[in-house]
């Protein structure tokens, strides 16, 4: 292989390289965004859970108080059918 071919083929490139890039001139064209009900929904329904609470304190108040004063019992048996009601629930 002779080098001297190669540099003369890569000349050939050079000079007929052609600039490929194109300036863009469309000043009327802007993008566009839409949003669908759906979509509208799921944000509003977004928003209401970020502004909600995340304990309910009317509700746990009460447990917290009987736990720290040491009145709060639990039912075994009670326990043991409401887990077995959730378990048949499942599978």
């Amino acid at each position: 292989m002779r080098i001297e071919a190669y540099t003369q083929v890569q000349q050939i490139y050079k000079t007929q390289k052609t600039d490929t890039t194109r300036r863009k001139t469309s000043v009327g064209a802007t993008d566009q965004l839409q949003i669908s009900s759906l979509g509208k929904d799921y944000q509003v329904a977004k928003q209401a859970v970020a502004a909600s609470r995340d304990i309910r304190e009317e509700i746990t108040a009460p447990l917290k108080n009987s736990i720290q004063a040491g009145t709060y019992g639990v039912d075994a048996g009670e326990f043991a059918d409401k887990l077995l009601q959730r378990m048949k629930e499942v599978g």
